[in-house]
C-alpha cells in the first residue's frame, strides 16, 4: 500500500473490556495446566507442581544470584538454558530497526508488591515480571498462544480471587466484571448421549435406506464378465497370446507354464505318497493294538 503510515489510517481495534478481562483470565488458568505448559515448549519436567506459587519473601530479593538460585531450585534451570540458546539473529530488515535478535519467552515472575524482585530478575534472559493487578495478555499469552510458565508469589496467588473474582462473587477490582461460567458442567457429550438415562427416552435408531449397487456393464468390465462367465479372461489372454505364436514372447510363456505344471503335478504326487503313508499308519495302529489285546 502506498504511504501506509497516515494518522487516518485506523490501525487498531477496539474490543469489548469484558472479553478482553475473560481473556486474562483464561490465561491465567491456562498457567496451571501442565499439558499446555508443555505444549507451548517451557521445559518443566523438574518443576514440582503447578501452579508454581512461591513465598512472599522473593518479593525482597535484590540480587540476581538470588533469583538465579531461586530459579534453579524450582527446577527452572533447563528452561533458563533453553532460552539462552535460542538466542539468535533475525533474518530481514528487522536487523536494522533496533529489533536485531530473537529470543524464546521464559518464566514469567508475577508479584504483588515490588521491593527489589524487579532488579533481581530483570537481568535474567527471558524471564518478564508483571504485577498481579497489571496482568497483561502479551505476556500471559505471547503469540496468541497460552500456556506460558507463571512463577506467582504467595501475596499475588492469593490476590488473585480479589482481581478476577470467583463464581461465588464478583470482582473486586474490575467493576461488574464475573468469571465466565462454562455451558456444560459435563462437556463429554458422547457419554452423556450414550448414559442409561437419555437411551430410556429417546427413539430407537431408524434404519437408512438399503445402499444400491452401482450397475457396471458386463462388455467392458472384466471382473462382472469373469463372474458371469468362468474362466472368459484366462480364454481371452490364451487367445492374444496365440497371435504371438511363434515369437520370442510366446515360447517364453509356454516354457513358464508348462514349468508350472511338472512343479503342480510334482506337488500332487507329494502330497499324494504323504496321504497314503499317513492312511497306512493309521490302519496299521489298531490292528498292533488288536495284538497286543489278544496276547
Amino acid at each position: 500500500m502506498f504511504a501506509p503510515l497516515k494518522s487516518w489510517r485506523r490501525w487498531h481495534r477496539k474490543g469489548n473490556t469484558t472479553q478482553k478481562r475473560h481473556a486474562v483470565a483464561s490465561a491465567v488458568a491456562a498457567t496451571g495446566l501442565p499439558a499446555l505448559v508443555m505444549a507451548r515448549g517451557h521445559r518443566i519436567d523438574e518443576v514440582p507442581e503447578l501452579p508454581l506459587v512461591v513465598n512472599s519473601d522473593v518479593e525482597k530479593f535484590a540480587k540476581t544470584k538470588q533469583a538465579i538460585k531461586l530459579l534453579t531450585d524450582l527446577g527452572v534451570k533447563e528452561e533458563l538454558d533453553h532460552v539462552t540458546n535460542s538466542k539468535k539473529l533475525r533474518r530481514g530488515v528487522g536487523k536494522i530497526r533496533n529489533r536485531r535478535y530473537t529470543m524464546r519467552r521464559g518464566p514469567l515472575i508475577v508479584f504483588d508488591n515490588d521491593e527489589g524482585l524487579t532488579k533481581a530478575f530483570r537481568n535474567i534472559p527471558g524471564v518478564d515480571m508483571c504485577n498481579v493487578e497489571r496482568l497483561n495478555l502479551l505476556q500471559l499469552a505471547p503469540g496468541g498462544n497460552f500456556g506460558r510458565l507463571v512463577v506467582y508469589t504467595e501475596g499475588a496467588f492469593k490476590k488473585l480471587n480479589h482481581v478476577f473474582g470467583t463464581y461465588k462473587g464478583p470482582s473486586t477490582q474490575k467493576k461488574n466484571y464475573r468469571l465466565p461460567r462454562p455451558l456444560l458442567q459435563n462437556p463429554d457429550l458422547a457419554r452423556l448421549i450414550n448414559s442409561e438415562e437419555v437411551q430410556a427416552v429417546v427413539r430407537p435408531a431408524l434404519e437408512g435406506p438399503s445402499k444400491k449397487s452401482q450397475k457396471k456393464n458386463n462388455l467392458t468390465n472384466k471382473s462382472v464378465r469373469a463372474r458371469l462367465l468362468p474362466g472368459i479372461n484366462t480364454k481371452k489372454k490364451f487367445l492374444k497370446l496365440k497371435q504371438t505364436e511363434g515369437t520370442t514372447q510366446f515360447a517364453e510363456v509356454t516354457k513358464a507354464q508348462k514349468k508350472l505344471k511338472e512343479e503342480s503335478k510334482k506337488r500332487r504326487a507329494a502330497s499324494k505318497a504323504f496321504y497314503n503313508n499317513m492312511m497306512g499308519a493309521y490302519e496299521a495302529k489298531p490292528k498292533a493294538e488288536e495284538q497286543e489285546d489278544e496276547e
